[in-house]
């Protein structure tokens, strides 16, 4: 096996060589109160934002509808640290020397209450706090040498002590991003059996997983997000993919994890959906890559609670656009990021995420967080620390979300953590002397910011019926299977549908102009003929046409194959009137110029009502010879 390099990752060396020689119930304990009691400094931070988070555009807003910075580092340990190789119990075998125990590192060398202030000292305002779904389930307490500095977590299984971590972090002001980082103990990120949510584990057990730790920490407001899984990609054998239905399809595990937790635990958190860190061999000549964001523009999620939803990607000098960051083999002749020029490096960054939060009013618009990057204080390179000081400035520039890997480490180890232990408790890092990183990382937190507050900005969702429904209205849901053995699309509560493909297996979704258009009851109606189109209504001759009655706009449809099944109708709040117009698209995309909403429906002719309209009507054929899907949205004006 290769040996660990640089801070986070494993080098991809041992995939290319077993690619040649290989083929192939949640333990519920009570929550424990933290022995750390807030600071003065941290009940001050704690009066600065109000939970629950939810989103904005681009940006991450608290309660207030004020700004939430997310300005974030990583306190890794809990999701386990043995390298997969020899004794788990020889500290050599572990990443960096250091035993984590399946517990958040410096629990054995520095006092919960001093770790805080040493935190927010650094100015963070939330932690990224990982764990392997292997620590759900322990139930052995750690030994006592891994909580020396802690003696009243002694007897503690490693869940118990993340939860008097969390409760700790919570009292003291800090916002928690829950992450499910590995599914072992094993140092992650090689050929490690993390490589995917569903690695050695099913999908299902993996979404119950995150129902449990949701449902835990559901009392604590302060506890704001659930980061779905880390860096997913290629185990031996097989890529995940974005959107193909498979097992491998991230995009729909994702979408299913979200769902369940928001209806079965807590509908007040964020959820955080990396994108897709590696696929292909490490290769030349051979397609790989690092595809991180890039599915998301035309592909992307809707949830079931709206303004949610907030999309990550990592960045780590050593690693590149097509590189994994092997070195010897494994290792390819594409650029690393820090090889590009400071300009060339912005663009990437742009085009593999933050094209997401810069294009505003899409279908994929949501805030990025940056939730990994970093560099050790003992890099002398030139290239790396003329990267960390880019991408730090484009950080600051772009105002971007973001969070630093690691935190904490032991001195003498590991020695890109932000904050360094020795044995006796003394501190090493950025907040001292001679610390190399600390003129970037004070710009970067110092920087000019957007605060306050944040007005609502109009929600544009994509519904995407490609392997199955898309049911996102949870009123809609109330009322049952409304076209059994269809494949059934509808729009989040709070939005209407305003624009749908020919093929009729994508469809949008807003709440533009209007809000939410919806009366109260749960009367919906469920339209398969012309009964609702008035005498003299004829607005798409030749065509059958599924009319919502007078005073309804569309929030849904459903299709058999490729055939136009039925429209979803709910009656306004208000009277709907105004002038109708045919909007056809069986030939050609037909949409509003300068149109928001971005390519919902990549490939596909596509029809779409302005934004001071509502849809009331879709048109079909089943003339032989024609495509049996929509063909026309009647539009009306709002009124």
């Amino acid at each position: 096996m290769p040996t660990l390099r640089f801070g986070k990752y494993l080098t991809l060396a041992s995939a290319v060589l077993l690619l040649l020689a290989t083929a192939p119930g949640a333990v519920a304990a009570p929550a424990v109160s933290s022995a750390a009691s807030a600071t003065p400094a941290a009940e001050a931070t704690a009066g600065t934002w109000q939970p629950p988070l939810s989103t904005r555009g681009r940006y991450v807003v608290d309660a207030d509808g004020n700004r939430f910075r997310m300005k974030s580092a990583n306190w890794d340990g809990a999701q386990g640290s043995w390298t997969g190789s020899g004794s788990t119990d020889d500290p050599a075998n572990h990443h960096a020397g250091q035993n984590s125990h399946g517990i958040p590192l410096g629990l054995d060398r520095v006092p919960l209450p001093r770790l805080l202030d040493d935190f927010h000292q650094l100015g963070i305002n939330s932690i990224r706090l990982p764990f392997s779904n292997e620590m759900i389930h322990a139930t052995a307490p750690v030994p006592d040498i891994a909580v020396t500095a802690n003696p009243e977590l002694r007897g503690k299984t490693p869940l118990q002590i993340y939860d008097a971590v969390v409760t700790a972090l919570t009292r003291s002001g800090f916002a928690v991003v829950l992450n499910n980082h590995t599914n072992t103990s094993r140092w992650c990120c090689g050929i490690d059996g993390n490589e995917r949510w569903n690695s050695g584990q099913s999908t299902q057990q993996w979404a119950d997983d995150w129902v449990f730790m949701a449902r835990r920490y559901a009392d604590d407001p302060r506890v704001v997000g659930a980061d779905l899984y880390n860096e997913v990609r290629r185990d031996v054998l097989d890529d995940p993919n974005w959107g193909l239905g498979d097992a491998h399809d991230w995009y729909a595990a994702a979408q299913l994890a979200a769902d369940r937790i928001l209806t079965e635990a807590d509908p007040d958190l964020l959820v955080v959906i990396e994108g897709i860190n590696w696929t292909g061999l490490p290769v030349d000549g051979l397609p790989h890559g690092r595809p991180t964001l890039t599915p998301a523009r035309t592909l992307s999620h809707t949830l079931v609670a709206t303004h949610k939803l907030v999309y990550s990607a990592h960045f780590y000098g050593y690693t590149g656009p097509q590189h994994s960051g092997a070195t010897g083999i494994g290792e390819t002749h594409d650029a690393r990021y820090q090889d590009l020029t400071r300009d060339q490096l912005g663009q990437v960054l742009h085009d593999q995420a933050f094209f997401v939060s810069d294009e505003a009013n899409q279908h994929f618009t949501a805030p990025v967080w940056i939730s990994e990057f970093g560099i050790g204080a003992g890099e002398t390179g030139t290239a790396a620390r003329a990267w960390f000081g880019n991408i730090t400035d484009y950080f600051a520039d772009h105002d971007a979300d973001f969070a630093y890997w690691p935190l904490v480490g032991w001195d003498g180890h590991d020695d890109w953590s932000l904050l360094r232990y020795g044995t006796a408790g003394d501190r090493h890092g950025v907040l001292d002397q001679g610390d190399w990183r600390a003129a970037a990382w004070n710009r970067l937190m110092n920087a000019p910011s957007r605060t306050g507050s944040v007005a609502p900005v109009p929600g544009w969702d994509m519904l995407a019926t490609d392997h199955g429904d898309q049911v996102q209205s949870l009123r809609v849901r109330a009322g049952g299977d409304w076209d059994p053995g269809a494949s059934k699309a509808a729009c989040p509560d709070g939005e209407r549908l305003i624009g749908l493909g020919h093929s009729g297996v994508r469809a949008l979704c807003t709440d533009v102009t209007a809000g939410d258009l919806r009366a109260a009851g749960d009367t919906q109606t469920v339209v398969t003929d012309e009964r609702h189109v008035p005498q003299g209504g004829d607005w798409a001759s030749g065509y059958t046409k599924l009319q919502c009655p007078a005073g309804d706009f569309l929030v849904g449809y459903s299709r058999r194959g490729g055939r136009t099944s039925a429209a979803l109708c709910v009656a306004a709040a208000h009277a709907l009137a105004g002038a109708g117009r045919t909007v056809w698209f069986d030939r050609s995309d037909n949409r509003p110029a300068g149109t928001s909403g971005g390519d919902f429906a990549s490939g596909d002719y596509k029809g779409q009502c302005a934004d001071d309209e509502y849809a009331a009507g879709i048109a079909f054929t089943t003339r032989l010879g024609s495509r049996p899907g929509p063909a026309a949205l009647l539009c009306r004006k709002l009124g």
